[in-house]
């Protein structure tokens, strides 16, 4: 349910919940996120471009995507 959060905030706007909603996710679930997903998936898109979403994503890369 964080997950989506996240996306629904991502949605309307609400980068800061967004972000803080993925954190959170991250502190959780043992595993996080996938990295493929939070690269790829359009439901992220609301995101893309801003520094902090872009440094989790970068944080998820296997070491020879890095």
């Amino acid at each position: 349910m964080i997950a989506h959060l996240a996306i629904i905030a991502a949605w309307v706007g609400e980068k800061d919940l967004a972000l803080e909603q993925v954190r959170l996710f991250e502190k959780v679930t043992p595993a996080g996120f996938h990295y493929g997903k939070l690269k790829l998936d359009p439901m992220w898109d609301a995101l893309r471009g801003d520094p902090r979403f872009e440094a989790i994503v970068a944080s998820h890369a296997p070491s020879d995507a890095k």
